[in-house]
């Protein structure tokens, strides 16, 4: 038995690969997307550890070129569904009696593998699948993977060594149990790093999960399938399920042993799935923990004391890196009234500079949107603000989908600060803003926090320290990652833990803590080595 008392090192982040051209980098990513490109995957399911065939398929194709396919996957039924919540069952006892170092040990092994080994395999599979360029694919699939799985370990380690008070006439202690059943994981298409987070931060605690991944993020979802795998991740400890999310979620919901939810997605679907758990809460082992990042609706707010130079390059980079399918992607911004026409020309400047086509290319700032579904929501605001007369359309707006599924970048000038592009969440990238006049700063912030429904990020360009001090106390819960001079996209692991709040989700931050100590149930025990032997008290003489 091992009785050393281990302790694992605050880690550093991953640091990122410039792919310089001609850097060695470059050569090997360049050399993996082109063997991808010419390659089609069969995927299966992956249930206790064991590849599972349907024969009931779907294509994976590049956004950016539709016709293109990648591959397919098969899906699950009913029947798969019921199977993999059963291997979780089955890999309960063993995985949660395993002793943390061990389960960190393969969450370690992950990392190394993804930072090294497979960095360029998960890469090229997020830039094929999910039309990320190389910078975007970089910082998320090698990067924040890495650092997801070594500060969770890190963070993990933190949470166990803490414990109770102790006296003389007894021993305490606190047990991390794991929750008693297992989690439904369901995953977004827009970060390969969040598929890996959502079932890895449970797995570490000693949970066991069933995945249902986007089945637009197929392709890099189901290589970090096999990295598990490779690491020495037991079957059934994480199973791999694609399929409709209502034939999965029918299923799942109405487990006994359904014990949490771990979901990154639209607000729509996390809030059907929270009442689907609330109808079936008397069938459950125990109250379920439902933790969930859903939508944003992100703002930049200047004052007119603001730098113009980086205030523009915040809302060009904030708007449109990843087509604005970021949770965190800047959509509204507030400009005063004495600094808009300087803007405005060094926005148009920054726009002008942007490329578009397939990510491969070193050149291409954007890609495609995901799917055909999000391209034509996109283009229905877009062309409506078109027709409006409270909207003038400054750049962009237009749109093909004839090989890939593109969006040309897209500024909004909006006479209505609550025109709908002001207020709903597009996932595209589209820009809107708002001009005010100077003297209106603390109504327009007012304004600023009414107007959405979310709370999960937003920034505030100003040199004025009182002002820029004002407007974090005005936006206190507009925004659960508030930022002061920066874009408010890019949050790192470590650094600024990620997630917000209102309609944006349960806040309980990914990478840290907070979301660690959601998949776990501690149990308190006391030893007592002096039981009283009379049932009386002192004072009673």
């Amino acid at each position: 038995m091992n009785n050393a008392v281990y302790k694992l090192e605050r880690p550093s982040n991953e640091l990122a690969l410039d792919y310089r051209p001609g850097s060695e980098e470059a050569c090997l990513l360049r050399e993996e997307v082109e063997r991808q490109r010419r390659m089609q995957v069969e995927i299966p399911m992956i249930i206790g550890g064991k590849e599972i065939r349907t024969g009931n398929v779907s294509d994976v194709v590049m956004p950016h070129d539709h016709a293109h396919k990648l591959g397919h996957f098969h899906k699950a039924g009913k029947a798969e569904v019921e199977m993999a919540i059963e291997s979780a069952l089955a890999a309960r006892s063993e995985w949660a009696l395993l002793s943390w170092e061990e389960r960190v040990s393969i969450a370690l092994k992950v990392a190394e593998l993804i930072s090294t080994k497979y960095r360029f395999m998960i890469n090229a599979a997020t830039m094929l699948g999910q039309s990320k360029n190389i910078w975007q694919a970089e910082i998320d699939s090698a990067c924040e993977i890495a650092d997801f799985l070594r500060f969770n370990c890190y963070n993990a380690s933190e949470l166990f060594s803490g414990q109770p008070v102790q006296s003389f006439s007894s021993m305490n202690r606190l047990e991390y149990r794991p929750l008693e059943g297992f989690v439904y994981t369901v995953t977004p298409f827009n970060f390969t790093a969040i598929a890996c987070n959502l079932n890895m931060a449970p797995v570490i605690m000693g949970k066991v999960t069933v995945w249902k991944p986007a089945t637009t993020s197929i392709l890099s979802s189901y290589y970090l399938m096999k990295i598990y795998q490779e690491a020495g991740l037991p079957g059934g400890v994480i199973n791999f399920v694609p399929g409709s999310g209502s034939v999965i979620s029918d299923v799942v919901l109405k487990h006994k042993y359904f014990a949490g939810l771990h979901f990154t997605g639209s607000n729509e679907t996390f809030n059907t799935l929270w009442q689907e758990i609330s109808k079936n809460i008397h069938a459950y082992r125990s109250y379920p923990r439902v933790v969930g990042e859903t939508g944003g609706k992100d703002f930049v707010f200047a004052h007119n004391s603001a730098d113009l130079d980086e205030l523009a390059t915040a809302i060009v980079l904030g708007a449109f890196e990843y087509q604005g399918q970021k949770c965190s992607a800047s959509s509204r911004s507030y400009i005063p009234k004495s600094i808009w026409p300087a803007l405005k020309v060094k926005l148009l400047e920054r726009i002008a500079k942007i490329r578009m086509g397939d990510p491969a290319d070193p050149q291409n700032l954007m890609g495609a949107v995901i799917d055909e579904k999000a391209f034509d929501f996109i283009v229905s605001h877009i062309e409506a603000a078109k027709a409006s007369s409270d909207v003038e359309v400054l750049a962009g707006s237009g749109h093909d989908k004839s090989k890939g599924y593109f969006i040309e970048p897209t500024l909004l000038l909006c006479k209505d600060p609550k025109y709908a592009t002001m207020e709903t969440e597009l996932f595209g990238p589209v820009m809107s803003l708002a001009v005010y006049d100077d003297d209106k700063f603390e109504e327009t912030l007012r304004l600023c926090d009414e107007t959405s429904p979310y709370g999960l990020t937003g920034s505030v360009f100003s040199r004025d320290k009182y002002a820029a001090t004002a407007a974090c106390r005005a936006l206190r819960y507009a925004a659960g990652n508030f930022y002061l001079n920066d874009k408010t996209t890019g949050a790192v692991v470590g650094q600024q833990p990620f997630g917000g709040s209102r309609g944006s989700g349960t806040n309980d931050k990914v990478g840290s803590s907070f979301n660690l100590i959601r998949w776990i149930s501690p149990r308190s025990i006391k030893e007592n080595f002096t039981p009283p032997k009379d049932v009386l008290y002192p004072h009673m003489g």
